[in-house]
C-alpha cells in the first residue's frame, strides 16, 4: 500500500499536477437546502480541499444559463464579470455561510478554483463558502435578498 501511494505521488510531481480532491469528502442532502458537500475526515485549517475544474462560457450565452435551472450553480467570471462558469467535481454544491469553514479562490489562466479549509473541518461538517467572495463581506446574498430580481442581469458573485 505505502508503494502504491508513493508511485502515485511519483506521479503526480513527473506531471506537477495537484490532487484534485481530498478524499474523505462527499456529497449529500443539506440541512441548508438542496444538496451540500460534506467531510468525512478531519481537514486542518489551510488544507487544499478541493481543486475544480471550470467550463467558462462566452458573453452571449451568460444570460441563457442565468434564466435556466443552472442559475444557482454559476460563477460570475471574467474581469468584467461579463462571463460565467459552472464549476466541475463539487464546486457549484458548496453551500453559502456567512461563517464558512473554506474559501474558493479561481485562477482564470487554467480555468479552475481552489477550495481551502479556513478553519478546522470535523468528520461530518458540511463545508461551507461565502458566496459574496470574502469572508468579510456580510451583505445579503442574492437567495435571501428581498429586492433581488432574477430578470436583471447580475454584477456580483454568484455560485
Amino acid at each position: 500500500m505505502k508503494q502504491h501511494y508513493l508511485s502515485i505521488l511519483y506521479l503526480v510531481e513527473q506531471k506537477k499536477q495537484v490532487m484534485q480532491r481530498l478524499t474523505g469528502i462527499y456529497f449529500g442532502p443539506s440541512e441548508k437546502g438542496g444538496r451540500g458537500v460534506f467531510s468525512a475526515i478531519y481537514i486542518s485549517e489551510g488544507t487544499l480541499i478541493e481543486v475544480c475544474p471550470m467550463i467558462v462560457l462566452p458573453e452571449e450565452d451568460f444570460q441563457k444559463i442565468h434564466d435556466s435551472t443552472l442559475h444557482d450553480y454559476y460563477f460570475l467570471w471574467g474581469d468584467d464579470e461579463n462571463q460565467c462558469a459552472i464549476a466541475l467535481g463539487f464546486g457549484s454544491l458548496y453551500n453559502h455561510d456567512y461563517e464558512p469553514n473554506a474559501r474558493y479562490f479561481v485562477d482564470p489562466e487554467e480555468e479552475t478554483m481552489e477550495i481551502y479549509a479556513t478553519k478546522e473541518i470535523f468528520p461530518g461538517d458540511e463545508i461551507t463558502v461565502t458566496y459574496n467572495g470574502h469572508p468579510d463581506d456580510k451583505s445579503l446574498v442574492w437567495f435571501e435578498d428581498p429586492n433581488y430580481d432574477k430578470d436583471i442581469k447580475p454584477n456580483a458573485n454568484e455560485g
